[in-house]
């Protein structure tokens, strides 16, 4: 396992992040929707920078399972999403790389009648992307290698660490 990106890094531009997306929604009804479950320690270290009042939300996307590493087809559940009727929408995720789950919870959070949808993305890999949007935020670009920690998984393991890091061949 190789380190790409440091704790204290990311803790930095998280916060430049959060209060830049703080100026930019104030005076928004503001509702971040986090993607389950590799976003959830952005979401969490991001909503604590953002200086408004807000919402938290949940929606759940996956397309790797087990130990896979090539994506399958995409689930959605956004049964834990909250009334986002009118709001300004955060949709924040751990990674862009095709932008097909991006795409995809996009047009699912349409038909709930927001002001407005914008994306945030921890990380974003150069090259990958088959849709034609993109990231409205997001914190780093990296290379096309496959990616673990601060909230990032193989096999449901790593998202503890609080650096990125990308896994050998070895490793997988």
């Amino acid at each position: 396992m190789q380190t790409l990106i440091e704790a204290r890094e990311i803790q930095k531009v998280v916060a430049n992040l959060g209060h830049q997306i703080a100026t930019e929604y104030r005076d928004q009804p503001l509702t971040v929707l986090g993607v389950l479950t590799g976003s959830i320690v952005f979401l969490a270290d991001l909503i604590r920078t953002i200086d408004l009042p807000l919402r938290v939300g949940l929606i759940q996307a996956s397309s790797y399972r087990g130990a896979t590493t090539r994506p399958l087809e995409l689930r959605i559940n956004d049964s834990l999403v909250p009334d986002i009727r009118d709001r300004s929408v955060l949709l924040v995720d751990d990674i862009f790389d095709t932008g097909n789950t991006l795409a995809s919870l996009i047009d699912i959070i349409r038909h709930n009648s927001p002001r407005s949808i914008r994306s945030a993305v921890l990380l974003w890999k150069t090259g990958k992307a088959t849709v034609t949007i993109q990231p409205d935020y997001h914190c780093f670009q990296i290379p096309d290698r496959f990616v673990v920690g601060y909230g990032l998984d193989y096999n449901d393991d790593y998202r503890h660490l609080p650096y990125i890091a990308a896994l050998e061949p070895r490793d997988l």
